[in-house]
């Protein structure tokens, strides 16, 4: 297999997907030298956690983290378009499992039971192919180690595309929107909600709001980016 693979990338080599330059065999779909040069969020505890700046009063969360920093422009914009326009779907897996390296160096989310993502209606689904939320989730578990479930949280309204709204419109766009199927398989659990990016928050606020009555229910997010404005 190994003679083949090499095979392959000598008459298709694999290049990464932000500055074009040939991959090396332990890389994949971004090179080493893109992957630790892309913007980090601050996501420590305390005043410089972007995150917490964007949600804190409005959704009730254990621990929330994104791993970029998103602006227009920067490099952590150009992997996202790969991700979710251009079908870019094993990069997805692959910036998951950089994710979960993440939250295994956190302590605050060592006792997440089931990772969540961010579901899409089934016609945006039909459309793109996939859900990204769902990809990042499975390169997740491949260096976080928990089990993901994908569809007992739904989204029951399609809904227009937000990326010209401001938080008012995003916040009334997104109402109503997702609902729990099996609630009783949640009670007394942590889950952690995994999304592509936090702009305003909207969209993770309107799976709070369909989430929050659980009994004992506990919930985290982590992203891969967040915005650097809202």
């Amino acid at each position: 297999m190994s003679l083949f693979r090499d095979l392959i990338e000598l008459f298709f080599p694999r290049s990464c997907c932000l500055c074009g330059a040939p991959l090396l065999g332990s890389e994949h779909d971004i090179c080493l030298h893109c992957l630790q040069t892309l913007p980090e969020a601050l996501t420590a505890q305390g005043k410089d956690n972007i995150v917490d700046h964007r949600l804190m009063g409005r959704i009730n969360y254990v621990a929330a983290t994104s791993l970029l920093l998103f602006s227009q422009g920067n490099n952590t914009q150009r992997l996202l378009h790969q991700i979710k326009y251009h079908g870019n779907e094993p990069l997805a897996v692959t910036m998951g499992r950089q994710i979960g390296l993440q939250l295994t160096g956190n302590h605050l989310f060592d006792d997440v039971d089931i990772i969540i993502p961010v579901p899409l209606h089934p016609r945006k689904q039909r459309r793109r192919g996939y859900n990204q939320s769902l990809l990042l989730c499975r390169g997740i578990t491949q260096t976080f180690a928990r089990p993901v479930s994908s569809d007992n949280l739904i989204r029951i309204r399609h809904t227009a595309s937000q990326t010209h709204m401001n938080r008012e419109e995003r916040f009334n766009n997104m109402n109503g929107v997702f609902r729990v199927l099996n609630p009783q398989d949640l009670i007394g659990k942590h889950i952690l909600i995994v999304d592509d990016v936090i702009t305003t928050g909207a969209t993770l606020e309107a799976c709070y709001t369909a989430l929050k009555d659980i009994q004992g229910l506990r919930i985290s997010i982590a992203t891969l980016a967040v915005t650097d404005n809202a």
